[in-house]
């Protein structure tokens, strides 16, 4: 289902990414949850679709504040449930409907996060191939530690897939605290970051002005105020070098299918282009509509099924060797 052609009717980046968030047809997924008890007291809910035992075990990771019942996540586990194949959509700390019981939560460069998480999974997989799906932040942390990791993820992971991952933390934090992205996607963001962190302060006292809170009207102000300090960065700068994916592209070793579009908004597919080094193991799949996880296809009201079906094709040919 390569290339993708972009509905004629829904022709804009900022089209594409809102219109398959909000009003695509979602397909109805039914999950088994299962509640992952965590050495630093905290938690993790796993969303499960079951199947053959035989096949392979997809996992997805979700982008910022999203969850396993995003759009993208749903299309994806219906894709694959089609398949007969097994999936396991993971909620990070804070996003599965409760809150989670540490100071911390969930950021763009957790790496160490994704280890543990697919550590556990190569065993849940009982000998079948393991493959990952990362959207927007969740691809930026799974392509680090594939990056991080080199040839000890090849144990791990069968093949990978990112979908419109943020690679470069600053360019995208840049564009989305300014113009219509700011007064769109940055304030639909922080309306759910300031809650959860609201709560957080009143449960863990942390040292945080309500006022303070109040004012960070973009992410980079939230990050500096919240994400850098708690989860051990010295600024939000900071935070948004180190955690970015795009040092280690050149040092992943598991076949990796990357899918972004040209008129992302967060971040343009220039990116990739310019000055970031790839390994040879990933497949760049570069697309001139798109949006922001948005792939919208078919006459209206339109369909959310070309991404998962290109990221499953890509991995079907990797086991088909």
């Amino acid at each position: 289902m390569s290339p993708y052609r972009a509905p004629w009717w829904l022709p804009g980046g900022h089209l594409q990414t809102i219109y398959a968030s909000l009003f695509a047809p979602k397909p109805r997924v039914i999950y088994r949850r299962e509640r992952w008890e965590l050495a630093d007291g905290d938690f993790l809910d796993l969303d499960w679709v079951d199947g053959d035992a035989n096949k392979p075990l997809l996992v997805l990771f979700h982008g910022l504040e999203g969850s396993s019942h995003g759009h993208y996540a749903l299309a994806m586990m219906d894709a694959l449930r089609q398949r007969g194949w097994r999936g396991v959509a993971v909620n990070f700390r804070g996003c599965s409907g409760e809150a989670n019981r540490l100071a911390r939560a969930y950021h763009s460069g957790d790496s160490a996060e994704i280890k543990m998480i697919l550590s556990y999974l190569k065993i849940q997989a009982r000998g079948q191939s393991l493959y990952a799906v990362g959207i927007s932040l969740g691809a930026n942390a799974m392509l680090k530690w594939l990056g991080e990791s080199g040839l000890e993820a090849q144990p791990v992971l069968s093949g990978a897939a990112a979908i419109s991952a943020p690679v470069d933390l600053a360019n995208a934090g840049a564009r989305l605290d300014q113009g219509f992205n700011r007064y769109s996607y940055t304030r639909h963001f922080l309306q759910s970051l300031r809650k959860k962190t609201l709560e957080k302060i009143r449960t863990h006292r942390l040292p945080i002005a309500l006022q303070d809170l109040q004012s960070a009207n973009t992410l980079h102000a939230f990050d500096a105020l919240y994400t850098a300090p708690i989860h051990g960065f010295l600024s939000a700068d900071d935070y948004w070098q180190r955690a970015s994916s795009k040092p280690w592209l050149n040092s992943i070793s598991v076949p990796t299918l990357i899918v972004h579009a040209h008129n992302d908004p967060f971040l343009p597919a220039s990116t990739y282009l310019k000055d970031a080094q790839l390994s040879t193991h990933i497949k760049l799949d570069l697309h001139a509509q798109g949006g922001h996880v948005g792939f919208v296809v078919g006459s209206f009201p339109g369909k959310l099924n070309w991404l998962p079906e290109r990221v499953l094709d890509y991995f079907s040919k990797l086991q088909d060797g």
